[in-house]
């Protein structure tokens, strides 16, 4: 069974308009897995990391995004914003979706991890705990891929290529896992 929400492409890219900003060929109505296929196989296939961040529930976009950083990071490598994702995507509320925030309010936004803590923050509920903002429903989407874009261009330039195929097939698994196992 499929996490996906989205039976076309196109549904994507209506309910989330800011998914144009990031994938430049025109959305159809193919299925969205096999638009992404096309995507990644195309002639801008880092935009395949951007559509990866709009296809997913914004849970499962975050767990995505920071497998997918931590996989880019060297060995060992601590990362706090990883961590308060983590913990968001674990135990979803609003203590831990504000700990993620505050921590990437904080956090070195050189650091690929601060933005996948910001997706987490902006997961839904509130921009602030003083007080209600709504928050935009594709902030996670556009943190998510902030991170993921910005881990892989840390890597190598003969690496790249790799990590943003392996980025790519972890989307495709956790949008077909109907298992829900993290």
């Amino acid at each position: 069974m499929s996490r996906l929400r989205f039976s076309t492409a196109r549904e994507v890219f209506e309910t989330y308009p800011a998914a144009y900003q990031a994938v430049t060929m025109a959305p159809s109505t193919e299925p969205p897995l096999a638009f992404l296929g096309r995507l990644v196989r195309g002639p801008a296939p880092t935009e395949a990391a951007g559509f990866c961040a709009f296809l997913l529930p914004r849970r499962e976009t975050v767990w995505w995004a920071l497998q997918a950083v931590r996989s880019m990071q060297p060995p060992g490598t601590q990362d706090p914003g990883l961590d308060a994702a983590e913990a968001w995507v674990r135990e979803p509320g609003d203590k831990t979706r504000f700990a993620a925030l505050r921590l990437a309010q904080v956090g070195d936004s050189a650091r690929p991890g601060t933005f996948v803590a910001w997706a987490a923050g902006y997961s839904g509920g509130s921009m602030s705990e003083s007080h209600p903002i709504p928050t935009p429903p594709d902030l996670t989407a556009k943190m998510a891929r902030i991170a993921v874009l910005n881990a892989i261009n840390r890597l190598p330039a003969r690496e790249r290529d790799g990590a943003l195929r392996a980025c790519v097939e972890a989307c495709i698994r956790l949008a077909e896992d109907d298992a829900g196992k993290r």
